[in-house]
């Protein structure tokens, strides 16, 4: 298989992956190690792509971001309130991810720990979908300030391969009362700072590694990525609505099971 078409294959699972509660870097890993790549070789190009995914969000609340930077110039507590209640979430990430950054690509290397992540996930999310007791907020503007910093909290536990950043997020703010629809949204827009800061992170770290090739084929993820998240995510809403997120807490203990039961057979 050609390094192009793996490109193509890992852009098409990150766009999928990468705003539902399943794990995109999990399942990018995964992908990587069950089509016999080194997943250490293509790490950085699986974080690399990750801002295609991110413009896919910006192009899609295009209005929200609109209406957001109208209100900031006059002063409006909502958007005030909207983007402080971001910061206030993405902090802890970059703490943490500044101090445990080398642990944490060692995790991306063990394609066991994403499988148990994933299955444990999976149980998390049923168990919440459950037990929370939700109400609702108004929008990311109506979450309080000690709400927002705990968000920030539990979207590290992203930082282990195979939890979710969108999975903790999303079930971490449903725990803290905060109501299906605003917890995916927050989880969707606080997207944005975490995952471009993490992308310009490893860039920056493994620079003196890329070359014009892989230049090419993260450009090619790149663009993949950006058209089917932008798909995937009008979908998922639709399906959380209707559903909630129990199919996806089904399908991450199901994936999960089946790459133990790969990778111990290899």
């Amino acid at each position: 298989m050609s390094d192009l078409i793996v490109a193509i294959l890992l852009g098409i699972v990150e766009g999928i992956t990468e705003f539902l509660p399943v794990s995109s870097t999990g399942h990018l890993v995964l992908a990587t190690e069950l089509m016999g790549y080194d997943a250490a070789r293509w790490a950085v190009f699986n974080i690399a792509i990750q801002p295609g995914a991110i413009l896919a969000i910006v192009v899609l609340y295009r209005r929200t971001f609109l209406a957001v930077g109208k209100g900031l110039l006059r002063h409006e507590a909502g958007a005030i309130a909207f983007v402080r209640n971001l910061l206030l979430a993405f902090i802890p990430a970059v703490v943490l991810g500044l101090l445990f950054n080398d642990q944490i690509e060692a995790l991306l290397e063990n394609a066991v720990v994403i499988a148990w992540a994933l299955i444990v996930g999976g149980v998390a999310i049923l168990v919440v979908e459950r037990l929370a007791k939700t109400d609702n907020v108004l929008g990311i503007a109506g979450v309080s300030t000690a709400q927002s910093i705990k968000i920030g909290l539990v979207q590290c536990l992203a930082m282990v391969p195979g939890v979710s950043r969108s999975g903790a997020t999303i079930m971490g703010a449903m725990a803290l009362g905060v109501d299906r629809r605003t917890a995916a949204d927050f989880s969707f827009f606080l997207a944005l700072p975490t995952l471009s800061g993490a992308t310009a992170l490893q860039l920056f770290k493994h620079r003196d590694e890329i070359t014009g090739g892989d230049l090419q084929l993260i450009g090619v993820g790149f663009v993949v990525s950006f058209i089917v998240a932008m798909v995937v995510v009008k979908a998922f809403m639709a399906v959380v609505t209707r559903h909630g997120f129990a199919p996806f807490a089904w399908y991450r203990i199901v994936a999960g099971t089946v790459a133990l039961f790969v990778l111990g057979t290899r």
